[in-house]
């Protein structure tokens, strides 16, 4: 079975950002429309169910690529937050994070260390913080 789909997928554009999102997208709104009963709602899904999967067995791989490089570029703003979100969670498993009272910089100390004396590398401020 998975050959099959393996060879049915050959040379067509597959799934990218753009149809992840989209997808995603469509069940939310499949689940909203549980609660709100529209006709006009249920057409509006239907047509974009089909926009996605037409795109993702499309065999045009430029109108597929470009769009989905609109799509990167229109949301490269809130990926980047998320991003810088996701790798300062990472940072704070194993450092703890302080700002400096003149410069507010902020400066990464090492868990489990005690109580230190932090120097700002900008200013030279010195504190006393426990890590």
């Amino acid at each position: 079975m998975r050959e099959r789909l393996e060879r049915f997928m050959q040379g067509r554009y597959g799934v990218d950002q753009l149809a992840q999102f989209m997808n995603i997208f469509l069940l939310i709104l499949i689940v909203i429309s549980f609660f709100f009963h529209s006709r006009i709602f249920n057409l509006i899904i239907f047509l974009l169910l089909i926009f996605t999967y037409s795109r993702m067995f499309s065999r045009n791989y430029s109108r597929c690529s470009a769009q989905n490089q609109w799509f990167l570029n229109k949301t490269e703003g809130i990926r980047r937050m998320f991003g810088k979100q996701k790798a300062y969670n990472e940072i704070r498993k194993d450092y703890h994070i302080y700002t400096c009272k003149k410069c507010k910089q902020k400066i990464k100390i090492p868990k489990g260390k005690g109580k230190i004396i932090i120097t700002c590398p900008k200013c030279g401020y010195e504190f006393q913080k426990r890590s």
